[in-house]
């Protein structure tokens, strides 16, 4: 089925094609329509279209493609050829036109993805996925959802916790080797060292020997100390979480 060239006007739905079975949907229309398209679980084997070509409002849950071809001259073919940049935004993009959230869109393009061997943009779609389901939620999901997002991505920027714990190791040993921290017990245990005093308080799984062998009778820094202590199990939480809901999935 081909639209290349058409001309498709009229108000509400300018195009149904619910529940349509064709081996090649070409939608590179002559002009963006002015009433919406529905593709309520169709399903093509091709699917070809054009940017401009797609009005405000497409209806896409169920629609399901083996693959997209593309045309711009920015875009190779989608059997192993070099992706767009851009391309993932357009797609995304395209999806976002579907009225409310519906996940299987985007799961519909991450498998695309995966399929010709776009793993880094099958985890980008899957990441957009998340923070739109995440406008449905309540408040505390929603706050839950932006910890995640901010620290592993939802499990599909795993390095993001590195980064943060990186972070947080640099200003803990800045500041705790600014000032020395008193003995639990006088001349017991080992030297005190900042750098491995805040690896200490970060890590909530075992021990290194220094949280509990130093106080600090400065207040500032141990409230600090107290911080980096909720800020470790923040992250060791949200990487468990966030790597469980990608094994899940995949």
């Amino acid at each position: 089925m081909t639209f290349e060239g058409a001309h498709l006007n009229g108000g509400g739905i300018a195009l149904d094609c619910t529940a349509m079975h064709v081996a090649d949907f070409d939608f590179r229309t002559a002009a963006p329509l002015s009433g919406s398209v529905d593709l309520r679980f169709a399903q093509a084997a091709w699917l070809q279209d054009s940017e401009q070509s797609w009005p405000g409002k497409v209806l896409l849950d169920g629609f399901r493609y083996a693959s997209i071809r593309f045309t711009d001259a920015s875009s190779a073919a989608g059997d192993g050829g070099t992706l767009a940049r851009d391309d993932v935004a357009r797609r995304l993009a395209w999806i976002r036109r579907n009225p409310g959230y519906s996940p299987q869109p985007y799961e519909q393009l991450a498998g695309w993805y995966r399929q010709i061997g776009h793993d880094d943009d099958a985890r980008r779609v899957l990441l957009s996925k998340q923070r739109h389901r995440r406008l449905t939620l309540s408040l505390p999901a929603r706050a839950w959802g932006h910890l995640l997002d901010v620290t592993v991505g939802y499990g599909y920027r795993p390095w993001l916790a590195g980064v943060w714990l990186l972070i947080l190791t640099l200003l803990g040993t800045l500041a705790f080797g600014t000032q020395s921290p008193k003995p639990v017990k006088q001349g017991e245990g080992a030297p005190f060292q900042a750098l491995v005093y805040t690896l200490d308080l970060l890590i909530p799984i075992g021990g290194l020997g220094q949280r509990t062998e130093w106080y600090w009778s400065n207040d500032g820094l141990q409230w600090l100390a107290y911080l980096l202590i909720a800020f470790g199990w923040m992250l060791t939480t949200a990487v468990i979480a966030g790597v469980t809901r990608t094994l899940q999935k995949n």
